[in-house]
């Protein structure tokens, strides 16, 4: 058992290719913070070597837009370090230019398609409150 709680708030209508995508990326910006989430590297039998992945379990929600903004702005009140992914961020090809898109919004404009964060197992549970499991 973890005392913290990863999650990934994805918006509910999204397309299924654009969700595992959002996740992924998401993903990344969580264990690229806490290194220490990093796994060993797993060796099967044969003695082949493959990546290490993270030791914590990952909970993935979704949310109407309404709910998004809500968990967001909650995350903004408490200055939590979480990862983003916006709309925009779909036609950019590179890191460069998804951080670009971000710049051109204040906070409360962003047009969010999902949030990640990583924090104490009940103010996870308290910020992403209207969110559900994804199905």
């Amino acid at each position: 058992m973890f005392d913290t709680k990863i999650a990934i708030v994805l918006l509910s209508s999204l397309m299924t290719w654009q969700k595992l995508n959002v996740t992924s990326f998401l993903t990344s910006g969580i264990i690229g913070e806490t290194s220490s989430l990093i796994g060993e590297k797993y060796v099967d039998k044969s003695e082949y070597q493959y990546l290490a992945l993270n030791r914590q379990p990952v909970v993935v929600l979704e949310a109407e837009l309404s709910v998004l903004k809500k968990i967001h702005a909650r995350i903004l009140e408490r200055s939590l370090n979480c990862s983003l992914y916006i709309e925009d961020m779909f036609a950019t090809g590179n890191d460069e230019a998804n951080r670009g898109t971000v710049k051109n919004y204040s906070s409360e404009d962003l047009p969010l398609v999902g949030l990640a964060l990583r924090d104490g197992r009940k103010i996870v549970d308290k910020v992403t409150k209207g969110a559900k499991l994804h199905s």
